[in-house]
């Protein structure tokens, strides 16, 4: 661009590329709304004021604001690719996106970093990343990756890293964890995300003081207010899971506002179909009393300010040209949105033409080791047994203790008492390792599901009622290169292959939607199932979240954050 003929431009003197007439200006930056045009010239705004350009759209009685930024997201949440991901997103009005790869690089390590970053090139959304901090997340798991500091080191550098992502061994912080703090140190002046949920009084005082930024886990008003006058950025979330947003809502007044940012962490296709992304948490907080203003500036100037992202989140003169054209306030629906000067989404649907971009290849991330029905034999021993009991609507689950259900000296399921049989299989290393459990509330009367997708190892974990069904299950995911699957009676009822790392399609969003909504309702046709069976499965094997969960390596009592036997004898 030449700057000359950006300000001849700016002064009128020759004629914009495009011009917004008649729209209502929100100004992020004042708190103002008033009447302007607004005038580009190729990726910048030029002007506000009164414009004519080489195009001109009217956009009486509408608002002109800037584009959306998601401050904090996994895009492994969505199953889709960068470019897929972008096509549902772009017509709701996020323009910008801040991944926190930590899902594929738990998987690929840093060539599942690299490949974020190279297919994130050639959409209409800009994507940053902020480098996974915790790969892998503990001990007690088999993750396909480990990433130290001297492995992240060199990704700084990188225009489209902008920090390091949430540091969830908030223990490792206060314990000065050489290998964390070493994480902490290599950021510099880059922004580090913080994950501290619950954290309080003087260990709260001693994370933020080693340098993180952020929090996204805040649950309570009063959780948040803490962290903000510690000086924290507290960012609110509204996933698929996690609905934080109409519990902080409270919180905002036009005195902290600024502090304050919008994120949507994790988010499924359906969702995002549905209800759609960033636009939806203003039109809630529109709808809660928020001021549409304050609303916004949450998900943009706010957000671009905290991670340093100049000429970005306002539209003023030189600032970079992604426009969102609002239709009203109470329906808030997305009619134009406008990435680096060009319309990219009009009503709802992105105009973009399809480009040809070069195929990002990863390697092959289901290795294991050949499977027989007898791996799925748990030998009978002394006492009860520990079970995983799920609390409904939540991700953590509880110890029960339980008689189990003998046969030929094995335990085995027992559907009339929801007593399901559990199993995470090592899919990284071809390593043998399998950890056998039992779960309850799970509700399965027959057959056995299974997915690659289990939190944060993302090993296979599979729940069945039987092991024939079990072995079928897990042998599919692995034909299928990862994903998910629905077995009964030794028949594949329905799948979702997911072979890109085991957690991303490479369908198209409407199409990974229609599947996943298929596996779900196969898998409730088998008994009284969670409102997302697959998503309650995925999380069993995470042991970061209370109280008793399994991974590859066996049964995990997260309070004591060690390993413990099935059998206890009480």
């Amino acid at each position: 661009m030449s700057i000359e003929t950006l300000i001849s431009v700016s002064k009128g003197d020759i004629p914009a590329d495009i011009v917004l007439k008649n729209g209502q200006i929100v100004n992020v930056l004042t708190g103002e709304i008033y009447p302007a045009d607004v005038a580009i010239f190729q990726d910048k705004i030029a002007g506000i004021g009164s414009y004519h350009g080489k195009e001109e759209i009217d956009v009486t009685g509408k608002y002109i604001a800037p584009g959306f930024i998601d401050g904090h997201l996994h895009l492994e949440s969505s199953m889709v690719t960068v470019s897929e991901f972008a096509k549902a997103v772009v017509p709701h009005g996020t323009s910008t996106i801040i991944i926190d790869p930590h899902e594929i690089a738990n998987v690929l390590g840093a060539e599942g970093i690299l490949y974020i970053l190279k297919s994130s090139k050639y959409n209409p959304i800009s994507v940053y990343i902020m480098l996974p901090s915790c790969v892998p997340a503990t001990h007690l798991e088999t993750a396909g990756a480990e990433l130290k500091a001297i492995d992240l080191f060199s990704f700084f550098n990188d225009k489209w890293v902008l920090g390091l992502a949430e540091v969830m061994n908030y223990p490792g912080v206060l314990l000065q964890d050489s290998d964390v703090l070493d994480k902490l140190k290599i950021a510099g002046q880059k922004r580090i995300d913080g994950h501290s949920p619950g954290l309080s009084g003087k260990e709260l005082n001693a994370y933020i003081a080693a340098g993180i930024a952020s929090d996204h886990e805040c649950t309570t008003v009063e959780e948040a207010r803490e962290k903000l006058r510690l000086g924290m950025y507290v960012m609110l979330r509204e996933g698929t899971v996690t609905k934080n947003l109409r519990d902080l809502l409270p919180l905002v007044t036009p005195y902290n506002v600024d502090r304050l940012m919008f994120v949507t962490d994790d988010r499924t296709p359906f969702d995002l179909m549905t209800e759609g992304h960033i636009d939806s948490m203003i039109r809630v907080a529109i709808e809660m009393g928020i001021h549409p203003v304050l609303a916004i500036r949450m998900a943009t100037i706010n957000t671009a300010k905290y991670f340093k992202l100049g000429q970005l989140g306002a539209i003023v003169p030189g600032y970079i040209a992604d426009i969102v054209v609002i239709d009203d306030w109470k329906s808030f629906t997305i009619n134009m949105v406008f990435k680096q000067g060009k319309k990219v989404a009009m009503n709802g649907v992105c105009i973009v033409p399809e480009t040809p971009r070069p195929p990002v290849h990863v390697r092959s991330s289901i290795n294991v080791k050949w499977l027989y029905e007898t791996d799925f034999k748990i030998p009978a021993g002394k006492g009860k047994c520990r079970v995983i009991e799920l609390i409904p609507h939540q991700i953590t689950t509880r110890q029960k203790l339980v008689e189990p259900k003998l046969e030929n000296g094995c335990v085995v399921a027992d559907t009339t008492r929801d007593l399901l049989k559990l199993a995470v299989i090592e899919r990284h290393n071809a390593s043998g390792n399998i950890g056998l459990g039992l779960l309850h509330g799970f509700g399965l009367k027959s057959g056995a599901l299974a997915t690659s997708v289990a939190h944060d190892s993302h090993n296979l974990i599979v729940v069945g009622t039987n092991d024939t069904d079990m072995l079928t299950a897990a042998v599919q995911i692995i034909k299928m290169q990862g994903g998910l699957v629905v077995v009964n009676n030794q028949q594949i009822i329905e799948s979702l292959p997911l072979p890109i790392a085991g957690l991303i399609s490479p369908l198209p969003l409407p199409e990974v939607k229609n599947k996943l909504a298929a596996v779900n309702r196969a898998a409730k046709s088998l008994g009284a199932l969670p409102e997302d069976p697959f998503m309650t499965l995925s999380f069993l094997a995470l042991p970061v979240i209370p109280e008793l969960k399994l991974t590859d390596k066996g049964l995990v009592d997260v309070t004591k954050f060690e390993l413990v036997s099935l059998f206890i004898d009480a």
